[in-house]
């Protein structure tokens, strides 16, 4: 189960540092996903998810980066350490280095927690 988990981490982070997010959502998101940001109200399920991530992605001028650093799993659960950068159609430049919990169930994203701070 951890090596699959891992391998379908692997296969997001690709697709993420491609900057092909939705479609990483769209493939991997279980239809009941539940993804929260620290501190922030949880998102749930899958339209809902990608619909924000949408409206997220519509203030991107320009994808700079999104690079993993490290990664592991344990049970249902993979981690990983990252860095993400991009300028906004404001003219800001944006980098944040962050961790991301995942839950995996049957090869799908159930719950996904972020830890984000800007650097």
């Amino acid at each position: 189960m951890e090596q699959e988990n891992l391998k379908n981490l692997n296969t997001l982070l690709q697709m993420l540092a491609e900057g092909q997010f939705l479609e990483g959502m769209e493939m991997f998101f279980a239809d009941d996903v539940v993804i929260q940001e620290v501190g922030g109200e949880p998102k749930r399920g899958k339209d809902v998810c990608i619909e924000a991530e949408k409206e997220l992605l519509a203030g991107v001028a320009e994808f700079i980066q999104y690079t993993a650093h490290s990664q592991g799993a344990g049970g249902n659960e993979t981690f990983y350490e990252g860095t993400m950068e991009f300028k906004t159609t404001d003219g800001d430049h944006i980098k944040q280095e962050q961790a991301v919990v995942t839950t995996w169930k049957d090869g799908k994203i159930q719950a996904e927690r972020y830890y984000h701070k800007n650097v």
